[in-house]
C-alpha cells in the first residue's frame, strides 16, 4: 500500500500542483448520469407556479419606491445596450502607406467626440488587421514571383 501511494504522489508531482488528472483522461469517465438535471433549472421550475405572483409583488414594491425592485424592473424592461454602428469616412487603404491617413481619421473622430475611445481602439484594431492581410497578400505575390523566376531559370 505504501508503494502505491508513493507512485500516486510521484505521478501527481509530475503533473504539477492543481492538476490531479492525467492529461486526456476525464475525471468522470462515466459522464453525467442520464436524466440528471441542472440545479438552477430545478429551482426555476419550482418558481414557475409562483411567477405571476412574484412579478406582481416586485412591480408593486417598485411602484412604492423600493430601489432594488425598481432596478430589477428596469433591467428587465430595457434591452441590454449594444454597440452602435459607427459612421466614419476612412480613406481607401491600398497598402501600408495609406494606414497613416486612416489612423489620422480615427484619431480625429475620437478627439472630436464622434467615437468613444473604445470604439476608436476597436476600429484601429480593424485597420491593423486589414494591414496584416494586405501584407500577407503582398508577401504571397512576391513569393510566387520569386518561385516563378527560379522555375524559369531551371
Amino acid at each position: 500500500m505504501a508503494v502505491d501511494s508513493l507512485q500516486i504522489s510521484a505521478q501527481t508531482a509530475r503533473r504539477g500542483p492543481g492538476r490531479p488528472f492525467v492529461k486526456g483522461q476525464s475525471g468522470n469517465p462515466a459522464g453525467r448520469p442520464r436524466g440528471s438535471r441542472n440545479r438552477m433549472r430545478v429551482l426555476a421550475e419550482l418558481l414557475d407556479d409562483q411567477a405571476e405572483a412574484l412579478l406582481g409583488s416586485v412591480v408593486t414594491r417598485a411602484l412604492e419606491g423600493d430601489a432594488t425592485a425598481m432596478r430589477l424592473c428596469v433591467e428587465r424592461i430595457l434591452a441590454p445596450r449594444r454597440e452602435r454602428p459607427m459612421e466614419l469616412d476612412l480613406p481607401p487603404i491600398q497598402g501600408a502607406a495609406d494606414i497613416s491617413g486612416a489612423m489620422a481619421a480615427v484619431t480625429t473622430a475620437a478627439t472630436q467626440g464622434n467615437l468613444t475611445p473604445g470604439e476608436a481602439a476597436a476600429l484601429s484594431k480593424v485597420v491593423e488587421t486589414y494591414l496584416h492581410a494586405l501584407e500577407a497578400t503582398d508577401f504571397e505575390y512576391r513569393l510566387r514571383a520569386v518561385e516563378a523566376s527560379f522555375a524559369e531559370e531551371a
